[in-house]
């Protein structure tokens, strides 16, 4: 079985017998400089060839042994996605002046959050394609390396040679950076190493797997970096998911329901302006989902004096994101309830990718 993932969502393509699936596995295999013979291991490789345009696009590969032979997974990245100005990203403008006063900061670090698959590349990548000119340094330590960019210096983690991020971003220190990308931070070496660069007049990039923006607060926290580092170092929380936006070509006007239903998301709060909700029905041009590419929701989080007093004093997640809201945060589900407000995408895809307001 072959499946598309189109804007998040498996579609079967293709169905063909095991002979041609073996047959087809080794071909890429191979263009992907992969052992054909070794099918027991998992695997990684990386495939470049060039879309209808002639511009050059980057699979990635990996196979995994299963019960009935060998899973494949190809991994597109086209090189136009790391371009997207913020409002392609789809920032609304109240967080994408919030954003870029973040990243024009001399020093800090700044956390990127979300889960696998919820945009947070291409948002690191966006944002460093355009700060870094050839007045910076840009330097990053990533596993593996998502999309090469000629304007980084990017360095790819090696397990097998005891090379990880910690040791990765030690190196970094000595390469006169003004900019460090770290892909992620997965313990307190690299958390360490990461507030060192901070301190040390670095302005630091990172991303962590959690649920919103607060809880990179507790998380760092959690991995035994003091509250007086964090309060030193980091200057701002990105939490982010992506939802599928609908097709222009055939939404209509919901109605009544949909109006009920956003009530309901944003209580207490209130959503003002006209609203215009739609609703997907499907055409040619969306495949008969209703629904055209995805668009990013942001819950940004800026760390203020008062913020840094909660951290200190009351590190608990609800007060931490009490004040952040207080400070300008707007929760992940709110963010969406307005782009629903918008026309830009339904209540359900907002409720199935966000977490509950509090």
């Amino acid at each position: 079985m072959i499946r598309f993932r189109i804007d998040g969502v498996l579609h079967p393509v293709y169905q063909m017998p095991i002979t041609v699936h073996n047959a087809m596995t080794a071909r890429i295999k191979l263009l992907g400089r992969m052992d054909v013979v070794e099918r027991r291991r998992p695997q990684d490789g990386r495939i470049k060839t060039r879309n209808p345009r002639g511009d050059e696009v980057e699979m990635r590969l990996s196979t995994l042994p299963t019960a009935f032979g060998e899973k494949m997974v190809m991994r597109i990245f086209d090189p136009d996605t790391t371009v997207k100005d913020l409002d392609a990203l789809g920032f609304a403008p109240h967080d994408a002046q919030r954003w870029e006063g973040l990243v024009k900061r001399p020093h800090g670090i700044v956390l990127v959050t979300g889960p696998t698959g919820s945009g947070k590349t291409t948002t690191l990548y966006s944002t460093l394609k355009r700060i870094a000119t050839e007045e910076v340094n840009v330097t990053t330590v990533e596993d593996p390396i998502e999309m090469i960019e000629p304007s980084f210096n990017q360095t790819q983690v090696q397990t097998q040679l005891d090379f990880g991020f910690a040791e990765g971003l030690r190196s970094l220190m000595r390469q006169d950076p003004d900019i460090i990308m770290v892909g992620e931070i997965r313990d307190l070496a690299t958390a360490e190493m990461a507030v060192q660069a901070a301190l040390t007049g670095h302005l630091v990039f990172s991303t962590l797997h959690t649920n919103d923006a607060p809880s990179a607060i507790s998380r760092l926290m959690e991995l035994g970096v003091p509250a007086y580092l964090i309060n030193a170092t980091v200057i701002g929380v990105l939490a982010q998911r992506l939802v599928r936006t609908l097709c222009k070509q055939c939404r209509e006007p919901d109605g009544e329901t949909a109006r009920s239903a956003l009530d309901d998301v944003v209580k207490p709060r209130k959503i003002t302006g006209a609203w215009k909700p739609y609703r997907p029905v499907g055409c040619v041009d969306c495949r008969m989902t209703g629904f055209l590419g995805r668009m990013g929701l942001y819950e940004l989080l800026t760390v203020s004096e008062a913020f840094k007093e909660k951290v200190t004093q009351e590190p608990g997640i609800s007060q931490l994101r009490r004040q952040g809201i207080a400070d300008g945060m707007r929760p992940l589900r709110l963010a969406g309830a307005l782009r629903v407000a918008e026309g830009l995408t339904t209540i359900e895809e907002v409720l199935s990718a966000t977490p509950p307001l509090e």
